[in-house]
């Protein structure tokens, strides 16, 4: 059915909800209930089950990509809290703060480590964890954190070809056809077309100078500025982070016996390695089974030096890393619940329909980047959104350059939905890899959501000028 405007009400019931109580579970529950209720009424009228119809709904919605996800944060869990035990997190922030001791320093150390732990899962979820003991003995607010993690994740992915995202718009730019009749040549194309992808560009350099404290905190990341400055506060009162800290300390572990190499390089190494080398023999990257492995090894490492006594220990330190990530797999369960709902009542259509009125060539790729903006904003995916908009997009780019593929408009419309999924994304709270920004930085959710998207608008009205200009 064409449910119009309609196809939003459930997104604009969470997004309200979500903004007023700052609290993310109840508003993404609220949504979906809203959901159920407006497809219910809509397939069966006054007698419709909503108890069943939410069932189905999340029993549909947590699939196997929810299920890989999620056994990704439990297993980081896992490992952060093994981390902590073998003590080696209070040994690295006593070696790294020895050249880090200054809030700027930290927070600029955070900004490069993107570019080293390159993928928009791994690198807030390896980053965070490693260097929130050292944020938080700065002082820096978790939100300014989660911001810094969620701008050098898929920021930094989109610019760099030859990972899973320049594969995955590659394979999309070859499967439309026309001029390009070859993966390679799809390839060559979205190479080229990285030149005009000025959103992340823009991302990355307002973030590193927020980073290095040139670039002014505005609007409520101010406000935490403010907040963990003078009253020396990481997170505000009433916070809910998104990774427990209930009955633990990050320096607990006896750090004398740690070892940098054994306990903390390592894991990271095998995590790497396994991800690397994965890639290349299976064509993906085995994220969850990295983690895997790398709990496997700490863990009898840890279990043979008799860091941790027994095996009774040893399953404690495992049940409180998962227990310190659950508040996240429930946010994630719900914002994969909703984006069914709104996949199911067309919203992304609705959006593309609407908007395709106003296509012309001298607003053809801001208009592209717009759309793409609010429809991975709407579903919280920026690949879906780049699965719709690449059909969408590329004929019209095509039609524009008299079906030459290397013509500049056509680098700059592919430019446009790959920046314009990362906006969305930035700008969602529903999106997944801001879910997984705010795990790593242990911030509360919609407190990174609200602080960052002043950050994202300026870098997303930025890219629509620059657009507009070219």
């Amino acid at each position: 059915m064409d449910h119009g405007a309609l196809s939003l009400l459930p997104l604009v019931i969470s997004l309200a909800i979500a903004f007023k109580t700052r609290n993310a579970i109840f508003a993404l529950l609220c949504g979906c209930i809203s959901g159920v209720i407006f497809v219910g009424f809509g397939q069966q009228g006054w007698l419709f089950n909503p108890i069943y119809i939410f069932s189905d709904l999340l029993q549909n919605a947590l699939n196997g990509d929810f299920i890989w996800v999620s056994l990704i944060v439990l297993f980081i869990g896992m490992l952060f809290e093994l981390f902590k035990a073998s003590g080696v997190i209070a040994r690295f922030a006593d070696r790294v703060s020895r050249r880090c001791h200054t809030p700027r320093q930290v927070k600029a150390t955070t900004w490069a480590l993107g570019f080293f732990v390159v993928d928009d899962y791994f690198s807030p979820l390896m980053v965070g964890p490693i260097m929130r003991p050292l944020s938080d003995r700065a002082t820096i607010p978790r939100e300014k954190q989660a911001y810094i993690l969620d701008s050098t994740t898929a920021s930094v992915c989109v610019l760099i070809p030859f990972l899973s995202w320049g594969a995955y718009l590659a394979g999309l730019i070859a499967a439309e056809g026309g001029p390009v009749s070859s993966l390679d040549q799809a390839i060559e194309i979205f190479i080229s077309a990285i030149l005009y992808n000025f959103y992340p560009m823009l991302a990355l350099l307002i973030a590193l100078l927020v980073s290095v404290e040139i670039f002014p905190d505005i609007g409520f990341m101010k406000r935490a500025e403010q907040r963990a400055r003078f009253e020396g506060k990481v997170l505000r009162d009433g916070a809910v982070p998104m990774v427990s800290e209930e009955g633990s300390d990050l320096f607990a572990g006896d750090s004398d016996k740690a070892s940098l190499l054994f306990d903390l390089a390592v894991p990271i190494v095998i995590v790497f390695g396994t991800i690397i080398i994965s890639y290349f023999v299976f064509g993906n990257m085995k994220i969850a089974e990295a983690f895997m492995l790398a709990v496997f090894y700490l863990s009898a490492s840890l279990y043979l030096k008799r860091v941790i006594p027994s095996i009774n220990a040893l399953m404690n330190i495992s049940m409180d890393g998962i227990k310190s990530v659950m508040p996240a797999i429930v946010l994630m369960g719900l914002a994969y619940a909703i984006n069914d709902i709104t996949r199911e009542l067309q919203a992304a259509e609705y959006i593309l329909e609407t908007f395709s009125a106003f296509v012309t060539p001298s607003l053809f790729v801001a208009t592209t980047f717009l759309i793409t903006g609010l429809i991975s904003f709407a579903t919280g995916t920026s690949w879906g959104a780049y699965a719709l908009m690449i059909p969408f997009a590329l004929p019209i780019a095509y039609e524009f350059s008299n079906g030459v593929a290397t013509d500049p408009l056509v680098y700059q419309a592919i430019a446009a939905v790959v920046g314009g999924g990362i906006f969305g994304d930035h700008a969602s709270p529903v999106s997944d890899t801001s879910v997984l920004s705010s795990v790593g930085a242990g911030s509360d959710h919609m407190d990174h959501v609200i602080t960052q998207l002043p950050y994202a608008l300026i870098a997303g009205a930025a890219t629509l000028i620059l657009y507009l200009l070219v």
